[in-house]
């Protein structure tokens, strides 16, 4: 008879690796990746709002500085995204539920939407 895996004690956060078995090593990379795009999203969001402040481009300057602020908010919340996001499907993966939706990707996406509609009105009032 073999006595229950028991977590290792330094994992963290034990808010997640507290609950349920061990899954497959291959779902918890998968949703170590994912979390990993969310922060890549989240580089190239800021960075992309720095771009449009930083070089002189052909667009109103109203709607170059909307665009830029709503490109860097969207920039710090897509880590949040990524934090929850991990935690909660990891803790669903151990506990044998079905993953959660994202829950900030529909703002996230409507928002980078608006921006994009900013530039596009800044180009054609330029």
């Amino acid at each position: 008879m073999t006595e229950p895996e028991q977590p290792p004690p330094r994992r963290f956060p034990r808010r997640v690796y507290g609950v349920g078995t061990e899954p497959d090593a291959r779902f918890s990379l998968a949703n170590e990746r994912t979390f990993l795009a969310w922060i890549r999203t989240a580089l190239a969001l800021i960075a992309a709002g720095v771009a449009l402040e930083a070089f002189v481009l052909p667009i109103a300057p109203g709607f170059r500085l909307g665009a830029s602020l709503l490109l860097i908010l969207l920039g710090v919340l897509a880590p949040m995204q990524a934090w929850f996001g991990w935690m909660k499907a990891e803790q669903s993966l151990r506990l044998g539920r079905p993953l959660p939706s994202p829950n900030l990707a529909g703002p996230i996406g409507g928002g980078v939407v608006v921006a994009g509609l900013l530039l596009a009105i800044g180009i054609l009032l330029q």
